[in-house]
């Protein structure tokens, strides 16, 4: 690299992009909060209450919900600095993928909802995602909410994808189209998990890693594992046909393998669905989204200073003011 770029050796990595990366016992933890204390800033809400979860399984519906927000600015502006944060903090993608749905009309619901987010967030400020040595196998989990979305009855997408015991990538994404059973929104959501894993395996080969094993595709839905097993196209599947060819010949090829796993046990229900508290700190744990060890704390994300590209800057005091109108604890 030298003999090619102008460069200089600065040491073991500590701070970069607005994300500090922090040695510990068993390897690295990755955490953004300071970033995360700048958004809670921005928003009014640096000494908000905090609360266990970011999404509510039975939200409550605030007086004039549907009327529009005062500061829709201010709104995509938060929603916007969030997007960033779950770059380490995958626990927050659901709930931020719905708070983006509504970046063009916000309303005083949506902004109530973008509340509970940066109240959880307030909780959690030093989580982080951690990583440890590990295997090189991969595998990855696939889920749906079938028509999750009361509005338009689209189902949404969930995914997590494993390098051994460390969280290599994730999404929380709406489908594209209204699926007409959950045999169907399971197969396209296994046809995006496969195509992540695709990638994945093609990335590591390019590196000249080998995995030890053959990859591994959790589904909790029996019915899209027979569908890719021996896909028979009638009328209610023919309209999903280049999804099913495209899993099926990559179970033919044995690129990866399809297997069965309980609802209990699937980790990708924390990316298409809200669930209780308990469930959803257990299925956050599994993800390796922890908390910063006391011994790293107070060091060197607190003194550390991000550029301009990644910090969220103060809003002026008149929006600042509106905003702590809007955000009361």
């Amino acid at each position: 690299m030298h003999s090619v770029f102008s460069m200089k050796e600065l040491g073991d990595i500590a701070y970069f992009l607005g994300i500090s990366v922090q040695p510990t016992s068993s390897g690295y933890l990755l955490s953004q909060s300071k970033y995360a204390k700048e958004i809670l800033l921005k928003a009014g809400l640096s000494s908000c209450k905090s609360c266990p979860s970011p999404i509510s399984v039975k939200p409550s519906v605030p007086p004039n919900a549907a009327l529009p927000f005062s500061d829709p600015a201010l709104y995509r502006s938060i929603v916007g600095a969030l997007q960033y944060l779950t770059i380490t903090r995958p626990d927050l993608s659901l709930s931020v993928n719905q708070a983006c749905q509504h970046m063009h009309a916000p309303t005083i619901e949506h902004f109530a909802a973008v509340k509970r987010i940066l109240r959880y967030v307030q909780g959690t400020i030093t989580h982080g995602l951690s990583f440890s040595s590990s295997t090189f196998d991969v595998h990855g989990y696939s889920d749906s909410n079938w028509a999750g979305d009361v509005l338009d009855r689209k189902s949404t997408t969930g995914y997590c994808v494993f390098l051994g015991s460390n969280l290599v990538s994730w999404s929380a994404k709406k489908q594209a189209t209204v699926s007409r059973s959950s045999t169907e929104a399971e197969y396209r959501a296994l046809a995006n998990t496969t195509a992540e894993l695709s990638w994945i395996s093609m990335l590591l080969t390019k590196m000249s890693i080998s995995s030890p094993t053959t990859p591994i595709l959790w589904c909790d839905n029996l019915s899209a594992i027979a569908l890719a097993s021996n896909p028979v196209f009638h009328s209610r599947s023919k309209h999903i046909e280049i999804d099913c060819h495209f899993v099926r010949d990559k179970v033919l090829a044995k690129q990866f393998q399809l297997q069965y796993i309980p609802t209990m046990d699937q980790l990708a229900d924390l990316f298409t669905k809200p669930v209780s508290v308990s469930r959803f700190q257990y299925l956050k744990s599994k993800l390796m989204v922890l908390d910063r060890p006391i011994s790293l704390q107070g060091t060197i994300e607190d003194t550390a200073s991000t550029d301009s590209g990644t910090t969220t800057t103060a809003t002026d005091s008149g929006t600042t003011t509106a905003a702590r109108n809007n955000c009361s604890n």
